[in-house]
Order: structure tokens, then C-alpha cells, then sequence
């Protein structure tokens, strides 16, 4: 396999050297740019949280005992731009969108829950949400809530386990409930299976039935390719914790195309998303386009830390970590069936490397007790019920030697199990 490109109809093959692998790839030197301080251990849950950039590390201390203590609240003369500068970073390097269009802030859920209110109210003739059973949990008890408190309705799509919701099953919704569909909302990749969702079909056939889409891209965002703006999304919301390496609760990002940030309104109105912010006045008035939809206070500790995550991916370019993804995850697959199938596994990821992102699952009925037995065995992979092993494949930091020697110890603990 061609790890510029990703492409070869054959993949790879499960004898192939991970050693020439590691060697023939463009992207191995960023390895030595992520702190790695248990060189044996096998970090398989990048897909959770990243490895920490050693910037990253570096600009921490930095802000906190130069620039927070030195400084002191002088420091705000350059933090103020923070979440507006993160986000023009990922918007024109990452995510396919305009400079204008992004901004760093809050968590994921909270940037849900206002995007998902905001688009629920420029909808106030239509009852229904669309989502899938199948969603990230945070996404689908913040619809319950809207739900329960605006009397709306969501429809449940039941969706394929492996592959996930389709344009088709997202038409037969809007079919049913004809003009009345007022929110489509999925994720780009399923957090489970690691299936792609068809973003441009399913955003348009949306748009063919009148209702706004909102996109969850935390699995997506920093691992594949993402064209907002060519794919004429409407929302999206994403966190910088996973393949964007920004730390542990480091701040999420919302987008808001910009012929939509004049109708829609954010339902938290603090203070940071005021216009002429310190003068204190009274009523709100918001500042003008994705700045209005700063909150309150942000963290200046997780921006510092996000921004060096976002920098090092916008530096190894998303093609280069799309081929990565693609080329590890074909190798891991490769190993899969040839060590852990015969030994009762099933793979609970679409084998169509086109069709899934950076993470692999793999199925047994007691993946909770192996979970457990490989983490003591120095390799970190995560479990999700009832019975899936989650093994994320970051990338910038995983290499096809850590995946082989991965599988060979995830066979011998099963084999005795």
C-alpha cells in the first residue's frame, strides 16, 4: 500500500513487515513529537484521548508560570482571541470551512445543546428530530431533554449496527413525517463501529425536506477529510481530546455556516458573546457572527494545550493522516483475521476502508474481562458494552509494529481466556 495515497485494491497483507511499514512512512517522525514516557507501553485509545504534543507540554508551563503569573491579568491583552484564532485554524486546515466560520469553546455537549435549541427554534412549525439509536449517548440525552421540554417528537432511525444510518433510511423519515421534520442530527463517524456516515447524500436529502442538520464530528475531526463548505452543512459540533491531541476536557468547537449565523440565536447568552463586552452595559447585544457565540470565561490553560494539538495535525496534513488511518486500519484487519477470528472474535467494523475511520472494533462476548486482561498486559485499547473492543489507531502516534505486537498478545490472552 501506497501510505501517501492509501490506495490499494488488495490492502495489506497480514504477513507484511511492520517494521517496513513503519519505515516507508511519511508521517513517522511526527511520532517523536508526542510525550511517550512508557516506551513499552501500547497505546491503543487515541480514539478516547490523544497522546500529549511535547509543545503542547512545553506552552503549558509557559502560560502558566511566565504568562498567568508574570502577567497576570494583563495576559488577557492576547488571550481574548483565543477561541476565535483556535477556530481559524480548524476551519481552513481541517474542516473545510471559512476563517469566520468556527469558533473553540465550552464542551461538546454544551456546544450541542445551544446549536441543537438554536436550530429547533428556526424551525417552529415542525415537531420532529431525526437521529439514530446508535448515536454518541451525550447527543441523545440532550434531544431527550429538548424533546421532553418543547413537546417535540424524535424519530429513532434503527439503523445497521456496523454500518450505520444511510441517506436512504434518513429519506424514509422525512417521508413519514412529511414538512414536519424540523432537526437531523447524526455523527460522521460512529463512535461503536467507526462507519462514515454519508455527510454530503445525508445533508442533502435534509435540506430536500426544509430541516437544518446539525453534524457530530468528534470522531472525525482531525482523523479524515471534512468539507463543510463544499458539502453545504448547516452545524457541527466536535471536541479536540481525541485525534486533535488537545488533553484531557480541553474545550470543544461548534461551526455555523455563515449565511446561517444572522438567523439563528444563541440560547446562552453570557457575557464574552456580548458586543462592546467590557463596558458592561445592559441587555444583550450580541457581537457580530461565530463571536457571538462565546459564553463565558474560557479556559486559557485548555485552549493553550488544544492549539498545540490542532497545530501538529494541521502540520501533518489531513490527506497524509487519512492514508495513515486508512493503511493501519487495513493491517489491523488483516491481523484480525488471521489471529483472533479463528479464535471466536467478529470484526465490528465496515471492512470497506472508505467507510470507516481510524478505530477498529472487534467483538466477543467477554470483551469486558479482556479489556481488562490487556490493559494489565501493558496494551490500552477501550470497551464499549455489550461487547466491543474499541482499538484506536491515532495516526500520528501508532505504529504497525505496536498493531502487530498488539495482536499477537490480544491472541495469546484470548487463547487462554
Amino acid at each position: 500500500m501506497d501510505l501517501r495515497s492509501g490506495r490499494d485494491e488488495r490492502g495489506i497483507a497480514a504477513a507484511a513487515d511492520p517494521s517496513a511499514l513503519d519505515s516507508a512512512d511519511p508521517l513517522r517522525d511526527f511520532r517523536a513529537r508526542f510525550a511517550m514516557p512508557d516506551p513499552d507501553l501500547i497505546y491503543l485509545d487515541g480514539n478516547s484521548l490523544g497522546r500529549p504534543p511535547l509543545r503542547a507540554l512545553e506552552r503549558l508551563t509557559r502560560v502558566a508560570a511566565v504568562e498567568w503569573a508574570g502577567e497576570l491579568i494583563r495576559g488577557w491583552e492576547h488571550w481574548l482571541d483565543a477561541p476565535h484564532r483556535l477556530g481559524e485554524i480548524l476551519a481552513t486546515n481541517l474542516l473545510g470551512a471559512r476563517s469566520d466560520e468556527v469558533i473553540v469553546c465550552d464542551s461538546t455537549t454544551v456546544d450541542f445543546y445551544r446549536l441543537a435549541v438554536a436550530a429547533l427554534a428556526a424551525r417552529p412549525d415542525r415537531r420532529i428530530i431525526v437521529t439514530d439509536r446508535a448515536n454518541f449517548p451525550t447527543d441523545r440525552y440532550v434531544l431527550e431533554g429538548l424533546a421532553r421540554d418543547q413537546g417535540r417528537e424524535i424519530v429513532w432511525l434503527d439503523a445497521d449496527p456496523i454500518d450505520g444510518p444511510s441517506a436512504d433510511d434518513v429519506a424514509a423519515a422525512l417521508e413519514a413525517h412529511p414538512d414536519d421534520v424540523a432537526l437531523v442530527t447524526l455523527s460522521h463517524v460512529n463512535y461503536r463501529s467507526a462507519a462514515i456516515a454519508d455527510l454530503p447524500a445525508i445533508t442533502a436529502v435534509a435540506h430536500g425536506g426544509g430541516a437544518l442538520v446539525l453534524w457530530d464530528l468528534s470522531h472525525s475531526a482531525g482523523a479524515l477529510p471534512i468539507d463543510l463548505a463544499e458539502d453545504d452543512v448547516d452545524l457541527a459540533v466536535g471536541c479536540t481530546y481525541k485525534y486533535l491531541c488537545g488533553g484531557p476536557g480541553a474545550p470543544a468547537w461548534l461551526y455555523i455556516r455563515r449565511d446561517l449565523q444572522g438567523e439563528l440565536r444563541n440560547p446562552i447568552q453570557g457575557w464574552f458573546g456580548q458586543a462592546e463586552q467590557f463596558e458592561m452595559g445592559e441587555g444583550f447585544r450580541p457581537q457580530p457572527g461565530i463571536r457571538g457565540w462565546l459564553t463565558g470565561t474560557p479556559g486559557i490553560l485548555g485552549l493553550t494545550a488544544a492549539e498545540e494539538g490542532i497545530a501538529v495535525v494541521a502540520e501533518a496534513g489531513i490527506d497524509r493522516i487519512r492514508a495513515k488511518g486508512i493503511a493501519l486500519t487495513e493491517y489491523a484487519i488483516a491481523r484480525f483475521d488471521r489471529r483472533l477470528a479463528p479464535l471466536g472474535f467478529t470484526l465490528g467494523s465496515p471492512r470497506d476502508p472508505g467507510r470507516r475511520g481510524a478505530h477498529v472494533s472487534i467483538r466477543r462476548a467477554d470483551a469486558r474481562e479482556l479489556t481488562r486482561r490487556m490493559i494489565a498486559a501493558g496494551i490500552i485499547p477501550d470497551f464499549r458494552a455489550p461487547d466491543s473492543i474499541r482499538l484506536g489507531l491515532s495516526p500520528l502516534t501508532t505504529t504497525f509494529e505496536e498493531v502487530h505486537r498488539a495482536f499477537e498478545r490480544i491472541a495469546e490472552l484470548a487463547g487462554t481466556a
